[in-house]
This record gives structure tokens, sequence and C-alpha cells, in this order.
């Protein structure tokens, strides 16, 4: 089968609709439009940094305007999503439960030997759970030996529970606080979920479709990584067979030499965007993998929490900003909880002409982003456009 053209702005357009983010609400609104993005995603990553709100909010309060943190805790009690490890650490679907199975089958074969003392206190703490209910790590005692020294260096009951969370035999669900409450998976999983465990061809094809459903259109490596805990070996097999099967179609952009590209077979293409302004987390779909930025974006992104300060152009935490299919600026910010101030500590503006209509749309996504984080005001440090933040001011 002769493979599918489309020109750059076509391609952004599939790829942002995949994303949730051809226009707000494209899931609706309300607890419910958490659900089904979620659903529809697969995978929601998530992220300890509280320099603004963390990522897994984040991603939704981008999607679903009148978005509230608490519906990740309701559909998680309610037995629709759950918290696991796959190829980062993220809510799933419920539904999806079974295909999280090999991964952990992978994390108990691929470990190194444990010791006696180390099997030990894995029995310890699942009995005490198993007894006692939900436990957080700080209802242990203070195991540690040694002083820590840093910030991995975990003591053995929490090395234990993370093991047995990795492996199966706990699950976790969040305070709000966002700490971690390690639970048996029989509290958590709905008794009429499915836990027959697929074989490894079906978990490939399920990487696959989960990986184009969420990306749009995507290079084999992007859903390699999504497998790399557990069979990715067979996604590249499996998807050479869903492509001559007609299940998944082959890609070109239209003066661009890329490695192979592919999209499911059923996926939309005809695509309107609604030109409004998204301010994205760096953990956000659209932005984990920075070679897609960079080939279909012309967007050079980088988190630079991860750089060493004086290395870094733009901010600790710097957000890209969306106006239609265009990045227009990264924004770096912090939320000052205790003034209810959103700090930008510099908003950079792209190569990018800004026009008034666009103007007005960052103005409703900041006012909107700083409501969402709590922050009464904005206070702007500085900005390599002044205009172009004066313009945006004005609507203040």
């Amino acid at each position: 089968m002769e493979p599918l053209i489309f020109s750059k702005p076509q391609a952004r357009k599939i790829i942002l609709h995949a994303a949730g983010l051809a226009k707000r609400s494209q899931f609706g609104t309300g607890c419910e439009a958490v659900y089904r993005l979620i659903d529809h995603l697969g995978f929601v990553q998530l992220d300890t940094n509280y320099v603004v709100e963390r990522a897994h909010h984040h991603v939704m309060a981008a999607r679903v305007p009148d978005y509230k943190p608490d519906w990740l805790a309701e559909l998680t009690t309610d037995g629709r999503i759950f918290e696991f490890f796959t190829s980062d650490a993220g809510y799933l679907p419920m539904h999806d439960f079974r295909f999280s199975l090999p991964i952990k089958e992978s994390f108990v074969i691929n470990r190194k030997p444990l010791t006696p003392a180390e099997i030990r206190i894995m029995k310890q703490v699942l009995d005490r759970v198993e007894r006692e209910g939900p436990l957080m790590v700080g209802d242990f005692e203070n195991d540690r030996l040694e002083a820590s020294s840093g910030w991995w260096d975990w003591r053995p009951a929490k090395v234990a529970l993370e093991r047995l969370y990795f492996e199966g035999k706990l699950m976790i669900t969040r305070t709000k606080g966002f700490h971690k409450v390690y639970d048996l998976p029989e509290n958590l999983v709905p008794v009429d979920a499915d836990m027959a465990v697929p074989t490894a061809e079906e978990f490939a094809r399920f990487v696959i479709r989960r990986t184009l459903g969420a990306l749009g259109i995507a290079y084999l490596k992007e859903m390699a990584w999504r497998a790399r805990f557990a069979k990715g070996h067979l996604v590249k097999q499996e998807l050479a067979k869903m492509v001559t099967e007609g299940e998944v179609r082959t890609v070109m952009i239209e003066g661009q030499k890329n490695a192979p590209l592919y999209m499911l077979h059923d996926q939309e293409t005809e695509i309107g965007l609604s030109g409004e302004a998204f301010i994205l987390s760096p953990f956000d779909i659209l932005n984990v993998f920075r070679h897609r930025l960079r080939d279909f974006f012309d967007f050079d992104y980088q988190i630079e929490c991860f750089v060493p300060a004086a290395k870094r152009k733009y901010g600790y935490f710097s957000l890209p900003v969306l106006v239609g299919d265009t990045f227009v600026a990264r924004m770096d910010a912090k939320a000052d909880r205790k003034k209810k101030e959103l700090i930008v500590h510099n908003f950079h503006f792209e190569a990018v002409e800004i026009s008034e209509t666009m103007t007005r749309e960052i103005a409703e996504a900041l006012k909107a982003f700083a409501k969402f984080n709590q922050c009464r005001n904005i206070v702007f440090k500085r900005s390599n456009q002044e205009a172009y933040l004066n313009a945006i001011s004005r609507y203040f």
C-alpha cells in the first residue's frame, strides 16, 4: 500500500488532534472528560515537580477548562484509572490493566538477585499491608543503618515497598499532598477486570495502537520507548505485520527525509484548529520527545531543570506556549502559593509574529493558568519582547 503523504501543516493538525489540543474541551468538561482524555491517550505521565501545579494535573487543566485536581483521585477510587510505571510513571485506564502485567513480569525477571535480607523485609512489608490495610512509608520504623547519602538513597522499607509495587504485589494511590499510599491490588482493581497476561505479540500490538493513538503520527522509536521494559524487541516485528494487514499506514511528510513514519488506518485527518493558546507542561505527551518538536513544529525545546544553572538559556522550568499549531513562546514560571502570585521569571517569545488575536488568546491562557495554580496575580520579571508582553498585559 502506498504511503500517505501530508504537508507539514497537515501533519501538525493530526498530531495536535491526537494529543487533544485541536481545541480546548476537545473531550468535553467535568470529571468524565478527564476519564475520556486518559482513556484516549492511554497514558498520562505524572511528575513530582511542584514549581507550578504538577504535570499530570497540568495536562488535564490544559484540555479540560473546569478541571479539578480531586478528579484524578475520584477516578482512582472508582476503579477507572490506576497508577503504574510503564515507560515512565503515569495514570492509565483500568481496562488496560492486563497490559501492565508483562512489565511487572519483566521487572521480576530482569532484577538482580535479592539477598535473604531483602526477601525477608519484602515479606514483612507485604504481611503488614495485608494485615493492617493501606500504608505509607512513614508507617514503617526508620530501618536505615547508615546516614542517607542523597535523594535516591532510600531506606530498606521504602525499597521493599517500591519493589513490591513494580512487581505488582502492591499498588499506589495518593494523598492530597501527593504522598504514596501502598495497597493490595484486590482493593483497587475491580473484580471483573481482565487479568489474562497478554502474549508478547498482543502486548507489542497494544503498545503500537496506544502510541499511535496518542501521537497521531509517530516513528518506531516512540513505540519502542513505551515498550522498553517489556518485550520491546517485538514492536518492530508486529508493526511490519500491521502495515501489511492494513491496520497501520506508512506516512511521508512533503519536503522531509525522515525515518519511516506511521499512523493508524482510521486516524482522523480532516482537522480544524481553534487557534486557542495552550500553556503546556514539559511532560505533556506533545513535548516529551524533543525530536518530534523539531521535526514537526520547528521548535527546539528542552526542559532545563536537569541542566546546570550556568548553562540554562530560558529558565529552570520553562513551559512551552502553543497557539494554534505554532509554538510562540516559552515561559519560565513559578507559583508563589503564599502570596498567590504566578511569577514569570522569563517570557521568551520565539521568532514568530504575534497577531492581536494571538495576543488575546495568550492572555486568556495566562489568566486560566494563574487561576489553576490558585494565584490571583501574575508578575512578569523579564522578556525578550517587551512590546508583545505589554500587549498581553493590557488584557489583565
